[in-house]
């Protein structure tokens, strides 16, 4: 199995979702550990020399083992559905060599319960956290563009860290700290790699480009033409980067220094050179050898709001409120009046006019951009998003394709890993693959009908869906299509989106900075 992983999780960090644990027993020293969940148990184990393959066994009572699994990893989820709830179970964990001889590595215990709704949105909220700390590129700290733990990755690829992958997971990372699934010192150190790399990382004008390779923090090409900087996944990563240096200002001397690295590369990002040469409207992408070749002008309604909202806000290299209103908006043009399943939209989604585009239109800029009580003259956009996803969701319900496991617990379309390589479903454009990232990272808009997937997902497709960094990018029950691959993109989402609708954290830290506040006045936005 081929993957980047960090496999030495200390006890304690297993440890952190607290009741349910397994401990050593003090006359029985273990190398193993084990965590129960309500439907699962994670086992891990210090990866021993010689052995190749290690057998997991299990007993329920008496010390009677059966055999669970036999793995090559040394981090083993077990889904215990077959064995009942609410269980006290006893693992061992048999390293085996390379002639066949075996050895018992140790015992833990481990119990299962039932978890309350809040309990299962913690676990999942945790889980999904791990992608951006125990899965991060070594060197730069920032987030892998995707994991595969079914070893189907291209090798030339392994250190490819994402910009946009990486601003998502930024929130996650400081949910982890709020939440003492890291330390404080343990996040900035983090924070204090990936901020140092992303200073020497290739820039073009201030703007990073879409893909780095994490470890030398040379541009790695997205496309033929896209060598050079991505004002949008920059966005995403600004966004992300400005919630840090909110909650670090006033901390300790290393904190402050970090705030005053993000201060500088922000006041460093050349905004306006992205108008090419003055024009009244963002473009995507610039290349030191291609230029404006891709000539990709952001024009809504899609996911680049943020990076519109950032570019009036920016302190040094500032747009005029025309480039808004005229490019994005369109000069109006932006606005539609039209209903779908009963709700109404108010702004035309890009190709996606009818019923609106994939559901990460309405996350990505929502992450740190607080939609609540955000209004302009083209939409009231806490509405929009919330209507945006029901639509979603309604479409999924109808099933006028008949695709098997749609339902209300099941629903969700938006970009991701699909039957056909990657697709950005949406209604209308519908493969019958459902992506987890859609409902959940939609909890702030629909928690009651968000809640419903997650637990469809855990308690139904378990381990079909669920692994390590959380549930798996995509999923098809009519094609069985359960890949084990997750993406930065998506993943960011889901934690960032779980912790605003929980705490609202990332939204208070991007909404307190000034400048943020300056730009929307700007742009005659109205925050009630």
């Amino acid at each position: 199995m081929k993957t980047y992983l960090k496999l030495s999780i200390s006890y304690c960090f297993l440890a952190l979702m607290g009741s349910g644990c397994g401990t050593k027993e003090p006359s029985e020293p273990s190398p193993v550990i084990a965590k129960g969940y309500d439907r699962h148990v994670e086992l891990h184990w210090p990866k021993q020399t010689g052995v190749s393959t290690y057998e997991i066994w299990v007993s329920t009572e008496n010390n009677k083992f059966a055999k669970r699994a036999t793995v090559q990893d040394t981090i083993y989820m077990d889904f215990v559905n077959d064995l009942g709830k609410n269980l006290n179970l006893k693992y061992k964990v048999v390293g085996i060599d390379e002639t066949g001889g075996s050895q018992d590595l140790g015992t833990s215990p481990a119990t299962t319960r039932d978890f309350s709704d809040e309990e299962l949105i913690n676990m999942v909220e945790y889980y999904t956290f791990r992608y951006f700390y125990q899965g991060a590129e070594t060197n730069s700290g920032m987030a892998p563009e995707r994991i595969h733990i079914d070893g189907d990755y291209p090798q030339n690829d392994q250190h490819v860290v994402t910009t946009g992958g990486t601003g998502f997971g930024i929130f996650g990372l400081l949910a982890g700290i709020d939440r003492g699934w890291i330390t404080r010192q343990e996040g900035a150190d983090h924070f204090e790699k990936m901020v140092n790399f992303l200073e020497k990382a290739d820039r073009f004008h201030g703007v990073w480009p879409h893909w780095l390779d994490g470890q030398t923090g040379k541009v790695k090409p997205f496309g033929t033409n896209d060598n050079g900087g991505d004002l949008v996944e920059s966005a995403f990563l600004m966004q992300g980067l400005l919630a840090v240096r909110e909650y670090y200002k006033d901390g300790s001397e290393q904190e402050r220094s970090i705030a005053s690295k993000i201060d500088q590369l922000w006041k460093e990002m050349e905004w306006d050179w992205y108008t090419q040469g003055g024009q009244e409207v963002l473009y995507w992408h610039w290349s030191p050898d291609k230029e404006w070749v891709m000539n990709f002008a952001l024009e809504g309604y899609n996911e680049c709001l943020i990076t519109y909202i950032l570019a009036a806000s920016s302190p040094t290299h500032t747009i005029s409120p025309d480039v808004y209103h005229k490019g994005w908006a369109r000069n109006g043009g932006i606005n539609t009046d039209i209903k779908a399943f009963g709700y109404p939209l108010k702004l035309k989604h890009n190709g996606s006019e009818a019923m609106g585009g994939p559901l990460f239109w309405s996350h990505y800029s929502y992450l740190g951009l607080n939609p609540k009580g955000l209004k302009d003259r083209y939409a009231d956009y806490w509405q929009e998003n919330t209507n945006h996803t029901l639509i979603n969701r309604a479409w999924c319900i109808a099933n006028k394709e008949e695709h098997k496991g749609y339902g209300e617990d099941l629903w969700g379309l938006t970009a991701s890993y699909s039957v056909n390589g990657y697709s950005a479903h949406r209604p209308g454009e519908d493969l019958g693959v459902i992506s987890p990232t859609a409902a959940l990272s939609s909890m702030p808009y629909t928690p009651e009908e968000s809640l419903k997937v997650l637990k469809n997902l855990y308690y139904n497709y378990g381990e079909k869906v669920f692994g390590r960094y959380g549930f798996y990018d995509a999923m098809s029950p009519e094609a069985n299509y359960y890949p084990k691959r997750y993406l930065a993109i998506d993943q960011g989402p889901i934690v960032a989106m779980i912790e605003n609708h929980r705490t609202g954290l990332g939204w208070e830290l991007f909404m307190g900075a000034q400048e943020i506040q300056d730009g929307l006045a700007k742009l005659d936005f109205r925050v009630d």
